[in-house]
C-alpha cells in the first residue's frame, strides 16, 4: 500500500485534505496534523521536501527557493497540508 493510500484510509474519505503534486513529494509525509475542532490535513516534513527537490537535480539553494515560494507558499484551500519544520533535540 502506498503512502498516499494509507493517508486516504487514515482521513477515513476526508476529501477535504490535499496532498502536494507532484508525487515525488510522497517521500516527505511525516504523518497527519490534527487541531481541536478543525479538521485534519496531510503533513510533509520541509527539510524532506527540499531534499525531494535537490535529488531531482536542482542545488540546495535552487531548490529550497523552489519550494518555498511554488509549494509552501501556495495556498490551495482549507485542504492546503501542513509543512512541519523539525529542531533538532538536546540530548
Amino acid at each position: 500500500m502506498s503512502i498516499r493510500e494509507k493517508i486516504r484510509d487514515s482521513l477515513e474519505g476526508d476529501e477535504i485534505a490535499l496532498l502536494f503534486e507532484p508525487e515525488m513529494f510522497d517521500a516527505a509525509i511525516i504523518g497527519i496534523a490534527q487541531r481541536c475542532g478543525q479538521q485534519p490535513l496531510v503533513a510533509y516534513d520541509r527539510q524532506r521536501c527540499i531534499d525531494v527537490l535537490a535529488s531531482n537535480g536542482m542545488d540546495p539553494e535552487e531548490a529550497e527557493e523552489y519550494f518555498e515560494l511554488n509549494t509552501a507558499g501556495a495556498w490551495v484551500g482549507e485542504g492546503t497540508p501542513v509543512i512541519i519544520t523539525t529542531i533538532e533535540r538536546c540530548p
